[in-house]
């Protein structure tokens, strides 16, 4: 059994068992013997096979990702970071990002181009939200993550044939197949030979599932004991049809459901009756949420791009409602998104106290490993997996310090990370991973958007070309 030790380190974010919370230890040891944590903190005396010098180094735990597209965001880059649709609520999901989306042979090489990112930015635990496919579980495994596998399935495909109302096509059978599938998949995930994986139960968007896909959902995962991640409260759209359907606000629905409970995680749970973007005061989403136990998938940087915020970080969390970060989109950079959590939510509380630096690291660590039902990941302490990130405090951008989070979070960011472990395994060095041919996969990925970009007057509603949906900064001479 192979016993790393890394001697002094600067900085350890450690457990602390009486608070339940991270606190900062200086100048001791963290020690490893294989995929486990045996001691944290004091000085190790005994015998070890490796030695880490952690002087001018922080001991960080491992970030957990609970809600990612890689098979699809990838290729959004350079067409989506300024585009919504101004008749529909600002999002971009009912317009664009069906015309952008990649074709399923990209899958494998955008997956390994934000695995590449996100193990870089931190990330040692990720929920991967696509479409079940041959092979996914072994490329996920290749590159050394430790993932959540969360097929996604659905009743309807969403659309518009005129910029301003979206229609949706129905195909249950279709939607029950693909469940099937994704069931398939996710009990062969947890028997998958790495002991990475895992399994989740993804159905679509609350307003692209039938009722009986919701709670069949729900069963399948309890009798598997994991959770059932949901698209929900994600647009405005989205608030007005359910409402016009059920008559029942989103949060409202899945309640009278039986769905909105402990075992759910919400993405994104912005757009609850009192969101500024709405006025629908006949309902109390807020505390309906808070009393729920569920937790709610906080992914705020796609959704700054379109001028929308959740409201609030700070107020979600001081309510008890249990967040965890996710990066959704482009770039996958865990440490941005935690960035933009606080600051948003500060913008948008108008108060510099309105989002804490504490609320978006738990959200990152302990309250994602909640989400996702684990205990033995999410922070450093003796008898946890080694997930963890070492990083470089003399980076001229972690300097002067003073507050080594604040100088990651908010200035440093993945420049920073020198290297990642996960489960005992190195599989960042130097700030490059190191089981991703990185150069290899942009090859691929590149040619496929090229393709997808130089077709989409074919799928548009309105036949444009690129340069009229999504124009260039400055036009090419």
């Amino acid at each position: 059994m192979k016993i790393t030790v890394i001697r002094k380190a600067a900085w350890i974010i450690a457990y602390d068992e009486n608070t339940q919370s991270h606190t900062y230890l200086n100048d001791e040891d963290v020690v490893f013997q294989d995929n486990k944590f045996n001691q944290v903190g004091g000085t190790y005396s005994g015998a070890f096979d490796v030695e880490i010098d952690g002087s001018d180094k922080m001991i960080m735990p491992g970030l957990i990702d609970i809600h990612s597209h890689p098979t699809s965001e990838p290729g959004n880059k350079g067409l989506l970071e300024e585009l919504g649709s101004a008749r529909l609520g600002q999002s971009s999901l009912y317009e664009f990002m069906p015309v952008f989306r990649l074709p399923s042979e990209a899958a494998a090489s955008a997956t390994k181009m934000a695995m590449s990112e996100m193990l870089q930015s931190g990330v040692t635990t990720i929920v991967d939200m696509s479409g079940a496919r041959d092979g996914w579980a072994d490329l996920l495994a290749d590159t050394g993550i430790r993932a959540v596998l969360c097929p996604m399935y659905r009743s309807a495909a969403w659309g518009t044939k005129n910029g301003f109302s979206v229609e949706y096509t129905w195909d249950e059978k279709a939607g029950e197949k693909a469940m099937d599938y994704a069931l398939k998949t996710v009990d062969e995930a947890r028997t998958h030979p790495s002991g990475r994986l895992d399994g989740m139960l993804a159905p679509s968007q609350i307003d692209t599932c039938t009722e009986g896909l919701l709670k069949e959902s729900l069963v399948e995962a309890k009798n598997r004991n994991m959770r059932v991640q949901l698209h929900a409260a994600q647009s405005v759209i989205e608030f007005e049809v359910i409402m016009r359907r059920f008559g029942r606000t989103p949060i409202e629905y899945l309640d009278h459901i039986g769905l909105l409970g402990p075992d759910l995680i919400i993405g994104h749970g912005i757009f609850l009756n009192d969101h500024p973007m709405l006025h629908w005061p006949e309902a109390n989403d807020f505390e309906l949420l808070a009393g729920s136990g569920a937790y709610v998938a906080h992914c705020p940087t796609i959704f700054s791009r379109r001028g929308i915020a959740l409201n609030t970080m700070r107020r979600y969390a001081k309510a008890g409602i249990k967040l965890g970060i996710g990066t959704d989109s482009f770039p996958h950079n865990q440490i941005e998104e935690m960035r933009h959590a606080c600051l948003m939510s500060r913008v948008n509380s108008r108060t510099f106290t309105g989002g804490s630096t504490q609320d978006a690291f738990n959200a990152a660590t302990l309250w994602g490993a909640q989400a996702i039902g684990r205990d033995d990941i999410g922070c450093i302490k003796v008898g946890n997996k080694a997930d963890f990130s070492i990083v470089n405090t003399k980076h001229p951008l972690m300097r002067p310090l003073r507050e080594p989070l604040r100088s990651l979070i908010y200035t440093a960011a993945e420049r920073a990370i020198d290297d990642v472990y996960v489960d005992g395994n190195c599989v960042v060095k130097n700030g490059k991973a190191l089981n991703i041919d990185v150069d290899a996969a942009l090859d691929v990925l590149e040619a496929h958007q090229k393709q997808t970009v130089a077709t989409v007057s074919e799928r548009d509603w309105a036949s444009r070309e690129i340069e009229d949906m999504s124009p260039m900064v400055y036009p090419v001479s």
